[in-house]
């Protein structure tokens, strides 16, 4: 969970029940987060979408930070791709060769 959540909890007036997950834990919890997060972000409409993709984009973050990434190197890795592969800006769907 995000890490200011207990406090939210306890301003009103819960007291929350929390861990800290070990490192297997926390990688195997930040990957179902990210599917829960991208099943919300797919399931929403043009108005929550935003929203939802920066909830992705967070938890996309935290993994990387687990796998020792920090944001300037995952840009750097999907720059690269991205000079190599390209981009998804032309819409291109494929369909299968011929």
């Amino acid at each position: 969970m995000r890490n200011r959540i207990p406090q939210i909890i306890r301003d009103g007036g819960t007291e929350p029940v929390v861990y800290t997950a070990g490192r297997g834990e926390y990688r195997h919890r930040l990957r179902d987060k990210l599917g829960e997060e991208v099943a919300e972000f797919l399931a929403a409409d043009d108005n929550t979408a935003p929203e939802e993709l920066a909830d992705v984009l967070e938890v996309v973050h935290a993994l990387a930070a687990d796998l020792g990434v920090d944001e300037d190197q995952l840009e750097k890795i999907r720059a690269a791709k991205t000079a190599e592969r390209g981009d998804f800006s032309d819409r291109i769907i494929w369909t299968g060769n011929r």
